[in-house]
């Protein structure tokens, strides 16, 4: 089955996985409250150094409720350093608090909320010691984001603001002020939020806030072994049976991450007790992990897994005009036909009506016009009992026009359907690790369908493909010395590839992110021909 298609352009920021959106706001894998706090100070040692200002970005839920930011009186001189980096000159401290003054009114924002802080150590010690001179006693685990970026790009060698504020572009009017240096911590996390899934954020940070405690069964060295890098872990249990299927940037925090004496997941409360072994296989970033770890939970079933199957048939929204002008919309299994527009792909009827119900809601849109609600045919002669509710617009019962109704289907419908394929025949994708040029792996893809792993560009020539210019040469060169491939056989058309495929292939930074090349095929050309 090949999916139908709509355009897209390479390097559109589209938001494609409507089984599982990603959100614009900070991701729910980051600790539920936070305080994002940023110090600056009249030099780097806590002990005998002030703090001259401080910001505060209070967040609940993913959401900015609060912030706060007041300069304090250090009761000594401003060095001439800190003066030029901060841009702080003494003048702007007179009249400021000292900062007892101000402990109390921080100690609200910090009461229970998780504190983050770039380099949280430097911080944190300002902290304790501003707070003991106030004859305070303060004691937290703190976040560091610093930490946050290590584990969560390991592909940089530098994680200091000033080059998360390069690496995402960010934009920031007084580097070295507290609270512009705290809302670059939160713009941070925010980018983060777009390019991974919550449980890999909630991974790193369930193991930077607390201590992981191994399970009985498991040795220190089936730890110790795993890498820092990206790839697919298998757990297995004293038989050998094979428990779960996981991947990660970071195999060794994310396989400990599943140890954290809080339990809070009662699936990993229930796996600690099992697991003696773990495995693993390296990929050379989160794409290749990605479309490993989808094919191997369908192979392989392990016992802990949400169940991931092949679906032969997908539902898709089919949008036809009734007699009265209004588009309509039914949920039909999709067939191998490709010349209608599809729009929406789901694994069930079920799925389909959940997200129709949802958008509906969001868009005041008609149950009776989407098929949700059962009409005796024709145009009913009383609206329906949503537009009582002021829910519909009366597109029901005639009384909202239907140029207008159509335009607000459209819109709500439009990040629902399938993209195009925006290459003119099938593309080889070389993932490339950054901190290990040998781990490299390429990848046939061809209209959003996976065809195979290559190790050798005469297998590329074997699948009827060659490349379309000499620069592709570069490539073979390096194809020469790829690692062992990893076979992952796919069938024609399979939806959970199709979202990993278009999250990254279509999001130029994504690709860069995880340093992917694109290099365009054309059909090969075989001396009979």
């Amino acid at each position: 089955m090949r999916p139908i298609k709509t355009r897209a352009t390479i390097g559109d920021p589209v938001q494609i996985n409507w089984l599982d959106q990603e959100s614009a706001a900070i991701s729910a894998g980051f600790p539920e409250n936070m305080v994002l706090l940023d110090c600056e100070t009249t030099g780097g040692n806590a002990t005998r150094h002030r703090i001259i200002e401080i910001g505060v970005i209070v967040i609940e839920k993913g959401q900015v409720i609060d912030e706060w930011q007041t300069f304090c009186d250090p009761g000594t001189s401003i060095p001439q350093n800190i003066q030029q980096l901060t841009g702080i000159r003494p003048d702007m401290l007179t009249g400021a608090p000292e900062f007892s003054a101000i402990a109390q009114r921080l100690l609200e924002f910090l009461d229970q909320r998780t504190l983050v802080a770039h380099n949280a150590r430097f911080d944190y010690g300002f902290l304790k010691n501003e707070f003991r001179r106030a004859g305070i006693s303060f004691s937290t685990k703190p976040l560091c984001s610093v930490k946050f970026s290590r584990t969560l790009y390991p592909q940089f060698r530098r994680h200091g603001l000033s080059d998360i504020i390069k690496r995402f572009d960010l934009n920031i009017n007084n580097r070295h002020r507290a609270l512009d240096d705290a809302w670059m911590i939160y713009r941070f996390f925010q980018s983060s939020s777009k390019l991974f899934a919550k449980d890999e954020i909630a991974a790193i940070c369930k193991t930077l806030l607390s201590n992981p405690a191994l399970p009985p069964l498991l040795p220190a060295s089936e730890i110790d072994k795993l890498p820092n890098s990206a790839g697919v872990y298998y757990f297995h249990n004293e038989a050998g049976e094979l428990l779960y299927i996981g991947k990660s940037v970071h195999i060794r925090n994310r396989v400990r991450s599943h140890f954290t004496q809080d339990h809070s997941n009662p699936k990993d409360m229930q796996m600690s007790a099992k697991v003696s072994a773990v495995k693993f296989q390296k990929t050379p970033s989160d794409f290749g992990a990605q479309l490993y770890e989808s094919q191997q939970i369908k192979t392989l079933n392990p016992l802990y897994n949400r169940r991931l199957r092949r679906v032969k048939k997908l539902f898709h929204f089919r949008r036809f005009e009734d007699h009265h002008g209004y588009h309509r919309l039914k949920i039909e299994a999709l067939s191998d036909c490709t010349s209608e527009s599809v729009t929406g792909l789901f694994r069930s009827p079920r799925q389909a009506v959940k997200k129709l119900e949802q958008l509906a809601d969001e868009h005041l849109l008609c149950h009776q016009l989407l098929n949700l609600e059962k009409t005796s045919g024709g145009m009913p002669q009383r609206p329906c009992f949503r537009s009582q509710l002021q829910k519909c617009l009366g597109a029901c019962c005639g009384a909202e026009p239907t140029a207008d109704y159509n335009q607000r289907l459209a819109l709500a419908l439009a990040d629902y359907e399938i993209k195009i394929w925006p290459w003119s025949s099938a593309i080889l994708v070389e993932e490339r690790d950054p901190t290990d040029p040998e781990n490299c792996a390429f990848h046939l893809v061809d209209q959003w369908c996976y065809l195979t792993q290559l190790d050798d560009l005469n297998h590329l020539y074997d699948a009827g493909y060659q490349p379309q210019n000499a620069v592709f040469s570069d490539c073979n060169r390096s194809l020469s010395k790829a690692l062992e491939p990893l076979h992952i056989p796919m069938e024609a058309f399979d939806l959970d590839t199709y979202l990993i495929l278009v999250r990254f292939l279509l999001n130029a930074h994504r690709r860069a992110l995880n340093n992917l090349k694109v290099w365009p095929l054309q059909p090969a050309i075989h001396p009979s021909d």
